[in-house]
């Protein structure tokens, strides 16, 4: 592990050693003070969750109706040539026989031409009122959403399609409230691929939660601090399956001038199978995230996580955590590269990150991800390299499937290229 951390720094100081020194000209997000060099980590605590682009725009009298969105596609190589290539990634079923997969939370398609996700959103905006319509279509807003699969009178819902739908109302400059479904606050990536600098998602943001249900009030004590407290609906889910409600937090602040920081947290009073609320039971995630533009091309990020069930009748209280460095450098206004670098602990088995016995496991990831900014801005493309490495389990039965259908592999090589188009 220290070996990869060393690895990683040096990396970092190449980049910077032997980079242009030309200015950046790229789109920069919504944010106070990060460029686009950092792609979208920022953005990830915006209420809207979205990057920013040429959008179509339509004036009304009191307010402005804005539309945008994007789509993606790419092709993932699995360097360990898999002889299967159609189950979803998970760690084993239910009959205990092990799955291919690849360990990623979307990407979960290898040798084969992939959809990624469409998005068509529509938000009006005034001096009051925000409102915001976010739908998606395809394999990753399934994915993305899969708490709202069943609908009210069973079967499959349009609920699918719904990444968000909120209001806001601005109560005072300082002072707003937010009820609906809206993303979350946890941690550094979002679903949003275009906002996104690595295409294929971390394991923080597979094993933390994707979306809330309910309603939060923000303060803003300047432009520097602001405090975000709501209540919503348990976790990654359309209704809530118990009386108790999650609570969740935010305070961010910024130190110096391009440095943020995001202090989040959810607790949820979880439920037993016959959707009684024992004594006991309580999910917790703490989550921190950082970002630092150090120059106008370079940025870092940090994004660190420590999450709890405690379950009634279940000691110790199983528990999870996680650590994440991302670093972006932009070296023309047509090309960058990115870096990240992360390590996930859920050896207590409470998350998906699991080994080829189905049992609770680390992982170590580096992921390489260039970036290619075409067409005013509209089409990104990315090829991207990806190391999953999982320990070692006794017996023949690892994580990963080699060649001849046999599960001997414990670390695995994807080569991958993606397109998004946003608009």
């Amino acid at each position: 592990m220290k070996k990869a951390v060393i690895s990683i720094f040096s990396l970092f100081c190449v980049t910077a050693a032997f980079a242009e020194v030309s200015p950046e000209s790229k789109e920069k997000p919504k944010t106070k003070k990060a460029p686009v060099t950092a792609q979208a980590s920022d953005d990830k605590k915006s209420d809207e969750k979205t990057d920013e682009g040429k959008e179509k725009k339509e004036e009304g009298e009191k307010g402005k109706i804005t539309f945008s969105g994007y789509l993606d596609t790419y092709y993932m190589a699995n360097l360990n040539n898999p002889a299967s290539r159609s189950n979803l990634g998970t760690s084993g079923l239910s009959d205990g026989t092990p799955t291919v997969g690849n360990a990623r939370a979307f990407d979960q398609k290898s040798g084969q031409f992939s959809l990624g996700l469409i998005q068509t959103k529509v938000a009006y905006t005034s001096d009051k009122l925000d409102a915001v319509a976010d739908l998606t279509f395809g394999p990753n807003a399934d994915l993305g959403n899969y708490g709202n699969a069943i609908g009210p009178l069973g079967g499959n819902s349009t609920a699918l399609a719904i990444k968000q739908m909120y209001l806001t109302y601005k109560f005072s400059p300082k002072f707003s409230i937010t009820a609906g479904q809206f993303g979350t606050h946890i941690g550094y990536e979002v679903i949003d691929a275009p906002v996104n600098y690595n295409y294929s998602l971390s394991n923080l943001f597979n094993n933390g939660p994707f979306y809330h249900i309910g309603a939060k009030a923000q303060y803003s004590f300047s432009d520097k601090a602001y405090l975000m407290a709501g209540v919503v609906n348990n976790i990654d889910a359309l209704n809530d399956n118990n009386k108790a409600k999650a609570i969740i937090s935010q305070f961010f602040f910024s130190p110096a001038t391009n440095w943020n920081v995001y202090i989040n947290w959810i607790g949820s009073n979880e439920v037993s199978a016959v959707g009684k609320t024992p004594s006991g039971n309580f999910y917790s995630l703490f989550d921190l995230t950082t970002t630092y533009q150090i120059t106008e091309k370079f940025y870092m990020g940090l994004n660190a996580a420590y999450g709890t069930n405690k379950t009634s009748g279940v000691s110790p209280t199983p528990k999870w955590g996680g650590a994440a460095i991302y670093s972006n450098y932009a070296f023309t206004p047509v090309f960058g590269l990115g870096v990240r670098y992360e390590y996930f602990d859920n050896k207590k088995g409470d998350r998906a990150v699991r080994n080829g016995d189905g049992l609770g496991t680390s992982v170590n990831s580096l992921t390489i991800t260039g970036n290619f900014t075409l067409a005013d801005g509209h089409l990104l493309l990315k090829p991207e390299f990806r190391l999953d490495s999982y320990p070692k389990v006794s017996g023949s039965t690892q994580k990963f499937e080699d060649s001849d259908g046999k599960f001997t592999k414990s670390s695995q090589s994807t080569l991958g290229l993606i397109a998004i188009v946003k608009f």
